[in-house]
């Protein structure tokens, strides 16, 4: 290999960078977060965390400020409607508090016991008793992902089944941009706070990503499996970004913000 094709190699191997940045556009100065890596091409995004660019690594400051201001009147837009949208208050673990669970909602009960454990609330319906001296968040945290793997498991192999599929290994992931994703090598990882959603559209991922099973890809060969699994895919896909919005975000160090895509 020539000197030129062993100092692309490197490149390539070269650790991503980020490093805050200000770029002034149409009189205003917008912070953003640069982003240096292995990539072949330039992206603009907005999310959770404010405006990002990610470009190759070597690419002139120059060049990286002529592509942000080029899509600079788009970039200003987004992050206007992000400002305007509605926040959703943290949801704080106390004693008679609701919370959304599979399309029903639990009641939260505060009590000195020992450990966490579900039991009846005086309502027919579910109950979930925190301990009195623990991190109130954390207990619940760990209540949700515990029965949202269980119920997460299930599925998938509902739908393992009908392609004839062995199941996979199920894991659960805390990821802020993605509700699951999927890998011949380790299986399929679904999103905990899927468990506040109506069953419907939990199935809708989790049909998705056990389609990837047969179609590693998002073509039509994939969105065709999709379409034998869950024929209602368009509605819940739209369903779904809306109802990212409306999650309950759980108090103390648990709170995070989240702004799923598909895989």
């Amino acid at each position: 290999m020539d000197r030129q094709g062993l100092s692309r190699v490197a490149r390539a191997r070269a650790a991503a960078s980020e490093q805050p940045h200000t770029i002034v556009i149409d009189g205003t100065a917008v912070p953003l977060t640069l982003r240096r890596s292995a990539r072949r091409s330039f992206a603009l995004q907005v999310d959770h965390r404010g405006a990002r660019v990610a470009v190759p690594h070597g690419t002139p400051l120059g060049a990286v400020e002529r592509f942000v201001r080029g899509h600079g009147r788009w970039l200003l837009d987004r992050l206007e409607a992000r400002e305007r949208a509605p926040r959703p208050a943290i949801f704080e673990p106390a004693e008679g508090a609701r919370l959304p669970l599979f399309g029903g909602e639990v009641r939260l009960r505060v009590a000195a016991c020992r450990a966490t454990h579900w039991t009846a609330a005086a309502d027919g319906g579910e109950a979930l008793v925190l301990p009195a001296h623990v991190d109130r968040g954390r207990a619940l945290e760990r209540a949700l992902k515990a029965r949202a793997l269980a119920w997460y498991r299930g599925r998938v192999e509902h739908y393992c089944g009908r392609l004839q599929l062995a199941p996979p290994p199920v894991r659960l992931t805390s990821a802020r941009t993605r509700w699951g994703s999927c890998s011949r090598a380790s299986g399929i990882r679904l999103h905990w706070r899927l468990v506040h959603l109506e069953p419907a559209l939990i199935d809708y991922v989790v049909a998705h990503e056990v389609a990837h099973l047969l179609e590693m890809n998002h073509s039509p060969r994939f969105w065709a499996v999709v379409e034998r699994l869950y024929p209602q895919w368009r509605g819940a896909r739209a369903a779904l970004r809306k109802a990212a919005a409306g999650l309950p975000l759980i108090g103390g160090a648990a709170a995070t913000s989240f702004t799923p895509q598909e895989d």
